[in-house]
This record gives C-alpha cells, structure tokens and sequence, in this order.
C-alpha cells in the first residue's frame, strides 16, 4: 500500500477536485483534457415517451430556466459536463430533444427550448469562468433581462454562495450542481436554495466507510477557505464517529500556496497512518510533489477517493487493485435513467458520463417533476413547496430532498479499480452502494427546522 502512495498523492488531491469548489481563481487555470472517446457506443436507449401531462397542465409563458457552470475557468473540467447532461435530462424528462438538437452546442447556441403538453421550457445557459463577479453578472442577467423563473449552477462553491443570496433576493429557487460545500445547505441556507449534488459530509461518510477500516489514526491538510475548512471538519466528524482518531489538529494552508514544504513536518511528525488531503486549485500539484520530496509518502499512506475518468489514468498507475470511494460512475448505477444518460452521451458526445454528469441530469428532472407538482405555477413559493421533500428516480437511483435542509439524500459508491486502459473508462468493478445520511448543518437560529433529524456541529463529538 505504501508503494503506491507517491502517485496516490496526488489522486487524493485531485479527489477532492471533485468536491467542484475552487474559491480564489487559479493563476493559470488547467487545461481541459478530453474524456476518453468511446470506441463503439452501446445500444442506444431512447428517450422515454412523454406521459399525458397532469390535466390542467398549461404554461402562459414559457417557463425559464438559467442554468450557470464553469466552461473556461479553473473548474471547466467539471463544469463541461452540466450542460450536456442536463440538456439530456431535459430530454428525458419530457420525452424529446430540444429545438437546439440532438447535441448541444454551447458555441452554437446559447438556448434550448423544450415543450411539456402545451408548456414551454426554455433553457439558458451561461458561463461563469468560475469567478465570483462573472456568476453575479450572468445571473442578475438571467433574471432582469431573461426573466427565468429558476437557476440551476455551478461548479465553484465561492460562486455557488453568490448565486444563494441572488436567487433569495429574488424569490428565484436554485438547485445547486455540482458544488459540494457543506455552508451550502447548512450555515448559508435558504429556503430558495435546493440541491441535487451531495456535500462534504456526505463525501466523508462514504469515504470514511472503508477507510476506517484499515487506518484509524489519521490526519488531515486541506485549503484555509470554507470549502477546506468544511471539508476538513465534515472528515473529522465521520470518521471520529466511525472509530478513527485524527492524531493532530487539522493542518491548513492559504488556497494560494505553492511551496508545501512548511507543511510537511507536521504531517510526518503526527504519528498517523494516513492522511487526508482535501484540495481544489492550482496548488496540488505542488502539494503533490512536495509529499514526495519530503518522504511522507513513506511514512504513511494517502486517504484516497477515486475521480474523474480523464485524470484517473494520470495519476492512478500504481493503485490497480484497490477500493475506495466515489460519487459517481457510469457504471456503478443499474436503472433506466443512467442506462440513457450512458448511451447518450456515448453516441451523440463520444464520451462515457463522468463525476457531474448525474447532477446535471437529476437537476433537470428535478426542475420538471417540480413544474408538474405545481401544475404550472412557476411563482417562488409554489415551486419550494413542491420540491421539500420531492422524491424522484435518476441516473443515481431515487433522490429525496429532505424539507429540512434541501440536502438530497442519494447514493454513492465503493468500487475496487481493475484497470486503467479502457477505452470506455469501466476501470472498476462494483462492491457496494451506500447511502450517507448527514446531520442537519444549519444555523442555531435555524435549528427548529431540523425536527428529529440528527443536528450536527462539526466538532468531531
């Protein structure tokens, strides 16, 4: 195990990529590098064939959707999965394609329009470049000049928080894909605020399932910003609870840093037999070399969660053969949606679903199971009535949003990895599915709405 931690190191860094929650922009933002190009598409799944919609389902205007991703920024290698799927999702949910196409186009067109019985939804889609003032541009964009009645977005965690205070401000519900950070539906909830991606917690308790199983004196570094700082506690929390002990305190560095040496010595010194890097930006590969050159990789072993399938081949080399955790992956899931959503994106995209692609299409059967429940009715509080405690079937099975946080209650994976060649990227072969169920984040002066639910402090206690 220790063998393979040098380049294990730098998986875990990226891991917690996944947790799509850059805050300060990157100096340089990463080349996007293409997923692997499928070989010979599956059969291809049609799209199921609308129902009658509820009767007395009408829209007067068509309904507006905004949907905000990361497309050239720091974060674009996830933020490029949103709207193809979530188009697909469109698609599903409705039963055919929008007016942009099969395959859309974000060069080509910044729309898609797509009809329920006789309610039209139109889809905007705009890029944010994961900056903080870019997401407040688009959005107030969407809603005085667009006029949407919903948002949908994004990548970055930092950006996420502004779309919050935006969509509140104007009555305009969000659901939140991909962004990962706990405040999201905890310190910095409202009840416009919605979500189809999992948070840190939820990312713990899958990971801490089987970490704990063979380490149990840990310690962690993660970034000095809300995402590494609610990440580091959620970590603490699970595992803690799960029978670890984090041997030190948690160590954090500016989101800026470069040089990890200072670091290191705390870690090495800690007495652990693993250690948890959360990191998101520019500064892991630095992290990543800086574990090596200090010899910590041969002290202790790297907590690690399987990632995208770009990066997977990369940076996984030396670590065929081992189990851990994941959001998502094409084919860990065994259900019609993400048969669809798999034999879609193959055919029409050339590439297999990856970490997002799941939330961008749940997104967009949240958002239409929700104008169905409202009979069209797109005011604000009709549309929060109906999505607390929505249940609906996607490419990850049934998701539940729970009415006291909007946390949704969804599965996640532990598969072991069996190769890295594919060209379809089925690296792994399947364990076991879990289902983290996290406390309930909120405020004080909010905690009355998390009823009998489990409250959570993020104290480790």
């Amino acid at each position: 195990m220790k063998k393979i931690a040098t380049l294990v190191s730098v998986i875990v860094v990226l891991a917690m990529l996944l947790a799509a929650c850059a805050n300060p922009a990157p100096t340089e933002a990463p080349e996007v590098t293409e997923a692997p190009v499928a070989t010979e598409a599956p059969v291809v799944t049609e799209a199921p064939v609308a129902t009658e919609a509820p009767a007395g389902l009408t829209c007067a205007e068509p309904v507006k959707i905004g949907l905000i991703t990361d497309l050239t920024g720091g974060l674009a290698i996830y933020g490029i999965m949103m709207p193809r799927s979530f188009m697909l999702g469109m698609e599903w949910a409705t039963g055919a394609a929008g007016s942009a196409g099969e395959v859309f186009d974000i060069t080509a067109n910044q729309e898609n329009t797509f009809k329920i019985d006789n309610c039209e939804i139109i889809v905007y889609v705009r890029d944010d470049a994961g900056l903080p003032e870019n997401a407040t541009t688009v959005a107030n964009e969407l809603i005085e000049v667009q006029r949407v009645n919903l948002l949908v977005g994004t990548a970055s965690s930092a950006n996420t928080t502004v779309l919050q205070g935006i969509a509140a401000q104007n009555q305009i519900p969000l659901i939140v894909a991909p962004a990962a950070a706990n405040d999201i539906t905890g310190k910095d909830f409202n009840e416009f605020t919605f979500r189809t991606s999992r948070n840190n917690y939820q990312d713990a308790i899958n990971e801490c399932t089987y970490l704990v199983k063979n380490y149990t004196k840990l310690v962690q570094i993660a970034p000095d910003y809300t995402f590494g700082i609610g990440s580091a506690a959620a970590f603490r929390d699970a595992c803690t609870l799960m029978g670890a002990e984090f041997v030190a305190d948690d160590i954090f560095a500016p989101a800026t840093t470069t040089d990890f040496t200072p670091y290191m010595d705390p870690l090495i010194n800690s007495g652990a037999e693993a250690y948890i890097v959360t990191w998101a930006g520019s500064g892991f590969p630095a992290l990543a070399q800086a574990a090596v050159d200090s010899g910590l990789n041969d002290k202790m072993v790297l907590a690690a969660t399987f990632i995208d399938n770009v990066l997977m081949p990369l940076w996984y080399t030396n670590a065929i053969g081992t189990t851990n955790g994941i959001v998502y992956h094409w084919s860990a899931p065994k259900n019609e949606a993400n048969d669809f959503l798999v034999a879609q994106l193959s055919a029409r995209y050339g590439v297999y679903p990856d970490l997002f692609d799941a939330d961008a299409m749940n997104a967009a059967i949240m958002a239409v199971e929700a104008l169905k429940k409202t009979n069209g009715d797109v005011t604000g509080t009709a549309l929060v009535a109906a999505m607390e405690g929505m249940e609906f079937e996607g490419p990850k099975g049934l998701v539940y949003i729970r009415p006291e946080d909007h946390v949704a209650i969804q599965d996640m994976y532990i598969l072991k990895l069996e190769n890295l060649t594919d060209p379809t990227a089925d690296f792994y072969s399947y364990v076991e599915t879990t289902r983290p169920e996290p406390p309930c984040l909120l405020p004080e002066n909010l905690k009355d709405r998390c009823g009998a639910l489990p409250y959570g402090t993020l104290t480790g206690e």
